[in-house]
């Protein structure tokens, strides 16, 4: 049975579309995933009685993140998610400026080590946090969602917070150091100077690379400021295809060989380091990128 709802539903609907793909965004780290719950949303609208809503912000807001958590709960029941080294999906968008859509799943500067972390909460934490710490949703509405007390969300919120607070990396109050430090890390491994890469390095930094099956593999986790400057080593002959982009909002690279992405490169800085390096070199992923824009910009 065909469906439809009013002009005036459905252009409200499309203001609140940007802020309904950032939560989702948030709660699933996959963008394609995240486009799937907001048109899950709108057809759950559409065969709503839309005129017995009492807020459409608030409805639309519930409906998604129950859409977000029964997709969370199914990713984890098929153990959907890598046992490996899983980087989300980065939202990728030329160095000089961000369309309005990607300002809105990029509000608050959502790190690609932070979706890190996230993907370590269990669904019911990372909905709790999502909603009430970036989204600003009550812990009593949160509660209806989880079908649990309000106690148990701000709970569920709270266990959430101390786990982020000691796997994510504070970012750099710096943009412009944060800039140079990625522009010295490409410099040095473009000519190969490795003593220069080590003295980038935070001593505790971490590396992501998820390859997939590509040739790039295999995916692996690095750690440690001589590690990972033999990895950047490795890949010396690649480093002159990088171009500086922004990722997540931050700079960071993208490695593309005659128009075909080979990598997308998020930099984490902690204070005058870098703290983390996360690799998106998963051939599949990458071709359902929306990079476009992005390589067609000047490098």
């Amino acid at each position: 049975m065909e469906v439809t709802v009013s002009d005036a539903i459905a252009e409200r609907f499309q203001l609140e579309r940007p802020r309904l793909r950032a939560l989702c965004y948030r709660m699933l780290g996959s963008l394609s995933d995240a486009d799937d719950a907001v048109q899950e949303t709108w057809l759950r609208l559409a065969r709503s009685d839309a005129d017995t809503i009492a807020s459409l912000q608030a409805w639309l807001t519930t409906v998604s993140a129950r859409v977000c958590l029964d997709m969370l709960r199914a990713r984890t029941a098929r153990r959907e998610q890598p046992l490996g080294v899983h980087v989300p999906d980065p939202v990728v968008t030329p160095d000089d400026r961000t369309d309005p859509e990607e300002q809105a799943v990029l509000a608050d500067s959502v790190s690609l080590a932070l979706l890190v972390v996230l993907d370590t909460l269990s669904p019911s934490e990372r909905l709790a946090f999502v909603l009430h710490d970036v989204f600003g949703v009550p812990f009593d509405r949160i509660g209806v969602i989880l079908q649990r007390s309000s106690d148990a969300a701000k709970q569920l919120a709270s266990r959430a917070r101390r786990r982020l607070r000691t796997a994510d990396p504070a970012r750099a109050a710096d943009p412009a150091r944060h800039r140079d430090l990625v522009e010295a890390f490409l410099a040095a491994s473009r000519e190969g100077r490795f003593d220069d890469l080590v003295a980038l390095l935070d001593p505790d930094i971490v590396l992501r690379a998820d390859a997939g099956d590509g040739p790039l593999g295999p995916s692996q986790q690095v750690h440690g400021p001589e590690a990972v400057a033999r990895q950047a080593s490795l890949y010396a002959s690649l480093a002159r295809y990088a171009r500086r982009v922004l990722v997540n909002s931050a700079p960071g690279f993208l490695v593309a060989i005659d128009g075909r992405p080979q990598a997308v490169i998020g930099v984490t800085v902690v204070g005058d380091r870098i703290a983390e390096i996360d690799i998106l070199a998963d051939p599949q992923r990458l071709a359902a990128l929306d990079l476009a824009d992005v390589l067609a910009a000047p490098s």
